[in-house]
């Protein structure tokens, strides 16, 4: 498959996602929504193995991790209680999020990925990873946590810290200055360091924002995502 191939592949898959969370929205369009949410998966991974940046080296692991997933998810299917539904979802949302966050280093230390981004282009690049790995690091550690409260294993009483709020502005503007330094390094040594800071506090920011909601609006909110 070429790269422009894969790329039209890539913008199908995209499309289909957003039609899948307008479908889930609603629960008498929620059996298409899936469907949607099927098929742009499927048209990802197809993109992905037979894209010109997987070589047949690498088809065989692919191959494995999907087994694996898929064996886990069918188990998850059968096993799982309707119950149990919202704190299944806050899981599978936090294997999401450290996904993204895999995905982030590992194109970032990649010299394939970044070959030919050059002026702008390589800042916009820069800029897609950090603010991704920053959004999947968030979502791995608040949905730990939203399954650890969903599943009892957290107290429901919110931690609300004195001064939270100037924590958040703090931990924000610290994610905004190491940024700052993660475009302008010039080596990838000078930008691992304001990545893996960028991570603390991400993860920080998951813990954070989930401990200080009731347990009640953490089952709402994985209640609406299913």
């Amino acid at each position: 498959m070429s790269a422009s191939l894969a790329t039209v592949s890539y913008i199908g898959a995209t499309i289909l996602f957003i039609l899948s969370l307008g479908g889930l929205s609603n629960q008498e369009t929620s059996r298409r929504g899936n469907l949607y949410g099927m098929v742009g998966m499927a048209l990802a991974v197809a993109a992905t193995v037979f894209g010109p940046q997987v070589t047949m080296a690498g088809v065989p692991w692919i191959i494995g991790a999907m087994v694996v997933g898929g064996a886990i998810g069918l188990t998850a299917a059968r096993k799982v209680q309707m119950t149990q539904m919202p704190e299944l979802v806050a899981l599978m949302h936090s294997m999401v999020g450290m996904a993204a966050v895999l995905v982030g280093y590992a194109t970032y230390v990649d010299p394939e990925a970044t070959k030919g981004f050059e002026g702008a282009a390589h800042t916009i690049h820069a800029m897609e990873i950090y603010i991704g790995i920053f959004i999947g690091a968030v979502t791995f550690s608040g949905s730990v946590i939203a399954f650890g409260k969903l599943s009892g294993r957290i107290g429901g009483k919110p931690m609300l810290l004195p001064g939270r709020h100037w924590m958040n502005l703090a931990g924000l503007l610290a994610v905004i200055y190491f940024g700052r330094l993660f475009l302008q390094a010039e080596t990838l040594q000078d930008g691992m360091l304001p990545l893996f800071v960028m991570s603390a506090i991400a993860l920080l920011f998951g813990i954070h924002m989930v401990m200080a909601r009731k347990s009640s609006v953490v089952w709402l909110a994985g209640s609406a995502t299913m």
